[in-house]
């Protein structure tokens, strides 16, 4: 046989990029494709050499790689440094390395087939009789290796995402995060993102990020962490948000003297302003009395220039829209909504209002101004709201405010950094160490500094990118766009992923002021920190595609699952496409054709397969084409690992 065997080389390609560039990876390629099933040489060499690394608990990025190759000499063999930079650049984006790897495989066992099929036609060709021909052929077919099913793809590869990098922060937060993780026996995503709301409610308001030209970013974030009930989220939230209660109090200490003057000074000029006005009134000729009547507007307006500073305040919990405007008015512009239930969305929504009202939540994230007038008050006006949101919500809640008018719509979820951390519940150690007082009391003692030290400014310090952060920042927008664009892996969040480097800008802001007590405004933002805050930002974009995944914002992805639950339900194990057509909603599907991507993204992630088809008996319309189930699929609830959970990738 003279055709070329059946292989893809920017498969393999991308299978080795993907390994190199994410190294965790192996572990569960390994077990899709093994060195033999790829079609050329030098892959099929470099793949024993990455799980050889493996197997040795070495790592197997491309540094490494290229050193060991080094040492065994066969570097130069195997297209040398060059080309493992080439295999890296054949991967679009490692969550399909799976994928690649049962393209692979598939063409490995195609080759197989392949091989069988020559070797029965020389045998058929050497002039043995027909039956021993037929004999062979059974007999190659008995010993040829079942093609397996491999474990399908999670729909979303993205199903355990990186855990939060606590390393990123400065240390006295850092700390601080570990220590409440571990007497909580809670993932260090939901302190590490509450730690974050924390210093955006210190900051938020007094400090602002210089990108470049009129480019800025508030100090401020919405941050959202995902967790079932029973997960400890108000013992965290207790141990990170107590410290603002207390610089709080501080600030109130240091503000009451001025309330007491002003409001001393308000009542004296108040009734210099009545005295004046009763003798205007009581003049009897008309020189006199304009006179007088000079000297009460003038009383009058100077108590009206007096104004009685608000009480301090920096957290509130549940509020309405009409409320956080009040405050953030009170306030000077700075509030956060800190709290480890999720109602805030359902006030949002309309729970007293009937309407939905998220404009002081979207102009409080981008720092708009914000006016507002009701003519039971005088008009409110904010010139550069800074709105700070911390929350915990259940992951029914996540999925509840993905159908809450206007919340994708208007761009509430763009502004939010979600987190879906993998839940500790049934695996925490019981009687863990408590929170060391020495790292409680300098977490206490830094956020009150941070507080009460941009607090006393008159306008948000402006924090400028240092030359190399700045190339960083730039780094981060060439690699965000293409993700942006209709084919790139952000498609489906393109709303979220449009406010991403601006978001790693803020982040940025805030570790900076963290790290550099007191002189954090006086100085640039460098790159190490900037590069924290990237780590940060990664770990928040790997999240989001999670989180938006949970709320079906991929339509396809979760016409896929819909079409999962029908085989789940009716337990069948090969159907048709009329067969699925008949089953499943018009409201939905409204004709067969739009079943096709869906099919198609369930092959390629492996839970089905295409069916023989059946041969074609007659004149008539062609048999409709069928599809053969993954086993997994069809397994009863609770004997294998949820297929929408997966394994991570």
């Amino acid at each position: 046989m003279t055709r070329t065997p059946p292989h893809d080389i920017a498969a393999e390609q991308a299978v080795i990029g993907s390994v190199l560039l994410a190294p965790r990876l192996i572990a569960d390629l390994a077990r899709v494709v093994q060195p033999e099933d790829f079609y050329r040489p030098v892959h099929a060499e470099l793949w024993r050499v990455l799980t050889r690394l493996h197997a040795a608990g070495e790592p197997g990025d491309l540094i490494a790689v290229a050193a060991h190759l080094a040492d065994l000499g066969s570097i130069g063999r195997l297209g040398g440094v060059p080309y493992l930079h080439t295999l890296i650049a054949a991967v679009p984006t490692t969550a399909n390395g799976p994928h690649y790897a049962r393209i692979v495989a598939e063409h490995a066992r195609r080759r197989e087939v392949a091989d069988l099929g020559s070797r029965l036609t020389q045998l058929a060709g050497s002039g043995a009789d027909t039956e021993d021909v037929l004999a062979a052929g059974r007999a190659m077919l008995d010993a040829a290796p079942a093609q397996a099913w491999p474990d399908p793809i999670p729909l979303s590869a993205r199903r355990a995402p990186r855990p939060f990098p606590v390393d990123a922060l400065p240390s006295w937060v850092a700390e601080m995060v570990a220590a409440v993780a571990e007497f909580t026996q809670t993932p260090a995503d939901l302190s590490g993102c509450i730690a974050l709301a924390a210093l955006s409610t210190a900051a938020g308001g007094r400090a602002e990020i210089e990108i470049r030209g009129s480019w800025r970013e508030p100090a401020n974030l919405f941050t959202v962490v995902v967790l079932p009930p029973g997960s400890r989220k108000s013992a965290v939230f207790t141990a990170l948000v107590r410290p603002l209660l207390a610089a709080e109090s501080v600030l109130i200490e240091r503000t009451r003297p001025a309330i007491v003057e002003a409001e001393l000074a308000l009542r004296v000029a108040a009734k210099a302003a009545d005295r004046a006005a009763n003798a205007a009134a009581a003049a009897v000729d008309a020189g006199g009395r304009d006179r007088l009547l000079a000297d009460a507007t003038a009383a009058a307006m100077a108590a009206e220039t007096i104004t009685v500073p608000a009480l301090p305040r920096l957290v509130a919990d549940d509020v309405t829209s009409e409320q956080a405007a009040s405050l953030l008015a009170e306030q000077g512009g700075r509030l956060a909504v800190l709290s480890p239930e999720g109602g805030i969305f359902a006030t949002l929504a309309g729970r007293y209002s009937g309407a939905p009202n998220l404009e002081v939540f979207l102009k409080g994230h981008a720092g708009d101004m914000l006016r507002v007038d009701r003519r039971s008050r005088p008009a409110e006006h904010v010139d550069r709201p800074a709105l700070t949101l911390g929350l915990a919500v259940q992951p029914e809640v996540l999925r509840d405010i993905a159908q809450m008018p206007g919340f994708r719509g208007k761009g509430l979820l763009a502004r939010i950094l979600f987190a879906v951390p993998e839940n500790t519940v049934g695996r925490r150690r019981i009687g863990a160490d408590p929170i060391p007082g020495a790292i409680a009391d300098a977490y206490a003692e830094n956020l009150t500094a941070l507080v009460v030290g941009l607090a006393g400014l008159a306008e948000p310090a402006v924090l400028p990118l240092s030359s190399a952060a700045n190339e960083r920042m730039l780094a981060i927008e060439r690699d965000t766009e293409p993700r942006l664009a209709p084919s790139g892996t952000w498609a489906h969040i393109v709303d979220w992923g449009s406010k991403y480097a601006g978001a790693v800008a803020r982040i940025a802001g805030l570790l900076h002021l963290a790290e550099h007590l007191p002189s954090g405004p006086d100085e640039p933002i460098s790159a190490v920190t900037f590069e924290q805050a990237t780590a940060i930002g990664a770990y928040f974009a790997e999240h989001a595609l999670t989180a938006f995944d949970d709320m079906g914002a991929d339509p396809l992805v979760d016409d896929a699952r819909h079409v999962l639950a029908w085989i789940e339900r009716s337990q069948t194990e090969r159907f048709t496409k009329r067969d699925l057509f008949t089953a499943l909603s018009r409201g939905r599907f409204r004709k067969a054709a739009d079943l096709d991507p869906v099919l198609n993204l369930l092959v390629a992630h492996g839970y089905l397969r295409p069916a023989p088809a059946p041969e074609r008996r007659g004149a008539g319309r062609a048999p409709s084409p069928g599809w053969l189930v993954h086993p997994e699929v069809l397994r009863p609830a609770g004997t294998v690992q949820p297929i929408s959970a997966g394994r991570a990738s």
